[in-house]
């Protein structure tokens, strides 16, 4: 499976993404949803999780779980509109996989979808590599190194390119 290194940040390349680094993997008029290795790491160890219930319906944005970790309690929001077909009950006895496996078997949800056309108001991968970029930097203060699958490096870097210096925070060199 592609995915775009960020620094130490893993971003699956099959799937939307929200700014609150919750994810969406669409099949057809299903989503699978979890949240993002940013959000696991940023948590801290989850020791509990608050699943939905199914046949409980979400609109985008409103809070679907609750995880606990050790450092707090975090609401996660739905990335889509939708009713809640089926719950990945094995985080009540081992909610660490949030952590060892946020995009596989660290899933919190299936909704079916309300509105497939809500898909476009969430972020393709490349975009959400990019808020990670901006939020690490800032958190750290340091560039970080953004690795992307072969076939992305060129639009990245076409992306880039056409940014002004001033947007890059240092003057481009030649190769």
């Amino acid at each position: 499976m592609d995915e775009i290194l960020v620094g130490k940040y893993v971003v699956k390349t099959d799937r939307y993404y929200t700014k609150d680094h919750e994810w969406a993997l669409v099949k057809g008029n299903k989503a699978w949803i979890g949240i993002t290795d940013y959000a696991q790491k940023e948590l801290g160890d989850v020791v509990y999780v608050d699943l939905p219930q199914v046949g409980e319906t979400y609109e985008s944005g409103d809070t679907i779980a609750n995880v606990e970790s050790v450092k707090s309690v975090s609401p996660i929001y739905s990335p889509l509109s939708g009713t809640v077909v089926e719950v990945n009950e094995t985080l009540s006895d081992e909610p660490h996989l949030m952590n060892e496996s946020p995009y596989e078997d660290g899933w919190l949800a299936v909704i079916e979808l309300s509105d497939p056309m809500e898909v476009e108001d969430l972020m393709p991968a490349e975009d959400y590599a990019q808020l990670l970029v901006e939020i690490v930097k800032d958190e750290k203060g340091e560039t970080i190194k953004l690795s992307l699958p072969e076939e992305e490096e060129e639009r990245f870097e076409e992306s880039i390119e056409a940014l002004p210096e001033e947007e890059l925070g240092y003057e481009e060199k030649e190769r």
